[in-house]
């Protein structure tokens, strides 16, 4: 084990004990099966960190994901990422790129959303973009449902939803990402855009 652990670093099961015990989080043993999981509270909302693997038969592709249901006040909606090889396609196809007017935002990541106004309130928190900048790879939207495979919510509650691929075994970056989390959900609420109480949604 030692020299494994050497080779690969600390396993998964290490990493996100330690963030849940620095987080005051529960730290659920999924098993086999069903997979660890990392399970947060803030104010009323409840944040669940995991991974998930989608395979077409041939490969599989591993996921790190974070989601927090909550109640939307308006259905306000938005989604950003870091600019990459793809990220002008989006606007062939309509999809514009709001500028927030902070620079760090918008030379290095694609924002969209339903309101601008409301999107450049929610990236004016100077906390909400320092958490970002330090998720080297990032894609974050509200989702109003997740799929066919995924949790059905009620009328009203939307779901905060990041994933990247492969496994965040980074202390640090999950820390970082919890954080960003409950900053983003605490403003939501200065914007009007969000209730702080719980939608009493159990996410699969």
């Amino acid at each position: 084990m030692g020299v494994l652990r050497e080779i690969f670093g600390p396993s998964k099961e290490e990493v996100w004990t330690r963030v849940s015990n620095e987080i005051e989080a529960n730290f659920v043993d999924g098993g086999f099966f069903r997979g660890d999981k990392i399970i947060a509270k803030v104010k009323e909302w409840v944040i669940t960190l995991d991974t998930y693997t989608v395979s077409d038969g041939k490969t599989s592709t591993t996921f790190t994901r974070m989601r927090a249901p909550y109640v939307n006040k308006d259905g306000f909606t938005f989604k950003i990422y870091r600019k990459g090889l793809f990220s002008n396609l989006g606007k062939l196809f309509g999809l514009q790129d709001i500028e927030v007017g902070f620079s760090e935002l918008d030379e290095e990541f694609i924002i969209k959303g339903n309101n601008t106004e409301k999107v450049t309130k929610l990236f004016s928190n100077s906390k909400i973009r320092e958490l970002i900048q330090l998720q080297r790879d990032i894609s974050l939207e509200v989702k109003d449902d997740e799929g066919w495979f995924g949790t059905e919510f009620p009328q009203g509650v939307d779901e905060l939803y990041f994933q990247v691929y492969g496994i965040i075994k980074d202390v640090d970056r999950l820390k970082n990402l919890y954080y960003l989390f409950a900053e983003i959900l605490n403003q939501l609420c200065v914007i009007d855009s969000a209730y702080e109480n719980n939608p009493n949604v159990t996410l699969k």
